[in-house]
């Protein structure tokens, strides 16, 4: 089917890449004439797996790259809508980039067409953009509008849309619904999945194809915000326990595994650390919540779960000052800046956020990102220093914290780390070692929700203090 994605940020992007290896005609269209350049070229904006591969198997056959939004439109059959919706200073969505794109849309609709929101957007979105299409001239008979939210997380994004848990289509006719079966047919058919070239299965995704789900469009709008209402809720609850657990001295990563056990409840999202980022969760539960009180309900559990998310960090913040006893001054080394592994983005970044407050509290801060250090350096300017790796980011290190959950950082060599920081110090907030298994290598070692783990010589002057 020939198709147009408006929008080639992160869901824009991997949206047209996947939509031409499914085998459709895609045009990616961007008001950025210097971005649609780029792309043009062959760069790749954003760090993403599998998205490289896919934009050089496409680029100039499947997949093209436009800045005219009218003659795009003309030339396709739907049209998905996934631009921004970043939050105003009250918290609603800002829907005016949304708006901008229904406007123009509106002039060039000369024959049958699904416009499709593809952006995180409050419920009612839908009709608004029926609204302004009809205002601005055009036919309502010529076109429906659909909601098909993602469901992408960043670092696996590409794999999360080729192989999903579930694709939710609202739709109010079945016109639409049926073009939008079609378009998603290569998965729910499992055609897809038999194809020689097709991007590899994740280990955990289902083995049968997609399920797709057919609802209203309000209902597909509350689901994806519902969706990861409930994510972000899992985060700050497991953080909740953690601070019980080192409270009492239970371990968190035990209570985990037993209530994760429970097939209710799942393992999925119980992973303590420094709190969820991004710009998805923060925006969207901000968002969500504006959608709440103007329906007139007071959603206080939403506002729990943010408040839990930041307090983790300030936690994690005073962890590190008692351990340390006085911050200004000392040289800390940093692993990770990007708000998760496997991406470059840093926006409302927990790791970010934290390097910030250490510099403000006076420390010495030596960084090392394996994506995201490029977009770091424009937000921390010249406030922190940036190392090759991770090695060199702990060498002369008060002590080495661990920000981001990178794959490399939960495999380091621990005898050549031991060797460069100047104390055996690791504070963890994302729980990738075995505490026995660094105190052995000789390290004092504080993670999130667990007892600290001390060498051998902080063991015994722990000892004598509490004896004295």
């Amino acid at each position: 089917m020939r198709i147009a994605v408006v929008g080639s940020g992160y869901v824009g992007l991997v949206t047209g890449a996947c939509f031409a290896d499914l085998g459709h005609e895609v045009v990616l269209v961007d008001n950025d004439e210097q971005r649609v350049e780029a792309l043009r070229k062959g760069e790749v904006p954003i760090h993403e797996r599998f998205l490289p591969e896919l934009l050089t198997r496409h680029r100039g056959g499947r997949i093209k790259f436009s800045g005219d939004l009218q003659a795009a439109t003309r030339a396709s059959e739907a049209i998905f809508i996934a631009v921004g919706t970043p939050p105003t200073e009250s918290g609603d969505a800002d829907m005016s980039y949304v708006e901008s794109v229904a406007r123009e849309i509106s002039g060039a609709v000369d024959e049958y067409k699904v416009i499709v929101e593809k952006s995180t957007v409050p419920v009612y979105t839908n009709d608004w953009i029926r609204t302004i299409i009809t205002r601005n001239g055009t036919d309502p008979e010529l076109f429906d509008v659909a909601s098909n939210p993602e469901f992408l997380r960043e670092g696996t994004a590409v794999t999360d849309f080729l192989y999903p848990d579930r694709i939710v289509v609202g739709a109010e006719s079945e016109r639409a619904a049926e073009l939008m079966c079609q378009i998603y047919s290569p998965l729910t058919s499992g055609w897809y999945y038999g194809r020689a070239d097709a991007i590899p299965r994740p280990e955990k995704a289902q083995v049968s194809p997609p399920r797709l789900i057919v609802t209203s469009a309000q209902s597909a709008e509350i689901i994806k915000h519902a969706s990861n209402a409930f994510l972000a809720m899992k985060i700050s609850f497991v953080n909740a326990v953690a601070s019980i657990c080192e409270s009492v001295g239970a371990n968190v990563e035990q209570v985990c595994d037993g209530i994760g056990a429970d097939s209710r409840i799942g393992p999925r999202f119980l992973k303590p650390g420094i709190g969820y980022g991004g710009s998805c969760f923060p925006k969207d539960l901000m968002a969500f919540r504006a959608v709440a009180t103007e329906s007139g309900y007071d959603f206080r559990l939403l506002e729990e779960v943010i408040r839990i998310n930041e307090d983790q960090r300030r936690r994690f913040l005073r962890k590190v000052r008692s351990v340390l006893w006085t911050l200004r001054g000392k040289r800390l080394g940093v692993l990770g800046l990007a708000f998760k592994g496997g991406t470059d983005d840093i926006r409302e970044s927990p790791a970010l956020l934290l390097v910030q407050e250490l510099l403000r509290e006076g420390c010495k801060v030596c960084a090392y990102d394996p994506a995201a250090m490029e977009r770091a350096k424009e937000a921390l300017g010249n406030g922190a220093e940036f190392a090759a790796d991770a090695y060199q980011a702990a060498k002369g290190a008060d002590a080495v914290l661990i920000l981001t959950e990178w794959e490399e950082f939960a495999a380091l060599d621990l005898e050549r780390l031991r060797g460069v920081v100047k104390y055996p110090i690791v504070l963890d907030g994302r729980n990738l070692y075995d505490p026995a298994a660094m105190t052995a290598h000789g390290f004092s070692y504080y993670s999130v929700g667990r007892p600290p783990a001390l060498s051998e010589p902080a063991a015994a002057r722990s000892a004598k203090r509490e004896h004295a």
